[in-house]
């Protein structure tokens, strides 16, 4: 069975398990079905696999996307439970563009993913400007004009709302070789998520960072760690495990709250 499937089948408000006494244990899953939520970089990697999970559990989804022609198998597929918005999420009009989609749609956003995330590789020296630009757009103001359209909209529908961050462990602690600047943007990001939620969670907004290691998509095709293989042929996290953390997030119950999840593979050591 896929993730997909998986995450359909857990549709319920909550589910039912039995000890090693024999009692029935409840575990809270709140229902995502009919829900609204805003996914940046949905046509791709990670992006594409949360796109297809959450629209399992039966969300409507505002999809965002640099290249708009990705998503078109989605909204074949799901019609009008997907709305697409293209632009850059380095500009802030995007991050307006794709709240304003989900509240004229459906009447509100429950809950945003900033997932658009750009790496390039290699010494400090080996990047131009607009490399340089690019990642600290995409990664850093990225995430921060996403994070001020859903705090406001969330502050003037009430009754809190999720951000959701998709990071990377590349942010914690030390960074790895060849990725200074990629490195320092999703230092920033965390940095910037754990403030935030410090900010928000008393009005019912929950922040969270879900930091992945290497995963098997293209995006990590330049780091070389795949040698001759195909990224999807990669020993390496999948999308799908990335695309699961971040449904499992959101369906926690409001009372508590994942503030970081980094996750590795059993194949690369961590740290």
């Amino acid at each position: 069975m896929t993730l997909a499937g998986r995450v359909g089948e857990l549709s319920a408000a909550s589910q039912l398990s039995r000890s090693a006494e024999g009692r029935e244990v409840t575990a809270e899953l709140r229902d995502l079905a009919g829900s609204t939520i805003v996914l940046t970089g949905a046509g791709s990697g990670i992006g594409a696999a949360a796109a297809r999970q959450l629209l399992a559990a039966g969300v409507n989804l505002v999809a965002g996307e640099l290249h708009p022609v990705r998503l078109e198998p989605l909204v074949a597929e799901f019609g009008d439970r997907v709305r697409v918005v293209a632009g850059d999420v380095g500009h802030s009009a995007t991050a307006t563009a794709l709240l304003d989609a989900g509240r004229e749609a459906w009447g509100r956003v429950d809950s945003v993913v900033a997932n658009a995330g750009v790496g390039f590789f290699g010494g400090l020296l080996d990047y131009d400007e607009a490399q340089v630009q690019t990642m600290v757009s995409t990664n850093l103001l990225g995430t921060i004009w996403l994070a001020r359209a859903a705090v406001s909209h969330f502050r003037e529908a009430g009754g809190g709302g999720d951000l959701v961050i998709v990071g990377s462990v590349a942010g914690l602690g030390t960074g790895g070789g060849n990725e200074s600047v990629y490195a320092a943007t999703k230092a920033a990001q965390i940095q910037f998520a754990t403030s935030l939620d410090r900010e928000v969670r008393t009005e019912g907004i929950r922040v969270s960072v879900i930091a992945p290691a290497a995963v098997n998509t293209s995006f990590a095709v330049a780091t070389g760690r795949f040698g001759d293989k195909r990224p999807e042929e990669g020993d390496f996290l999948r999308p799908d495990d990335i695309a699961y953390a971040i449904v499992t997030t959101l369906r926690q119950p409001r009372r508590l709250r994942t503030s970081l999840w980094s996750m590795w593979s059993l194949a690369e050591a961590n740290g």
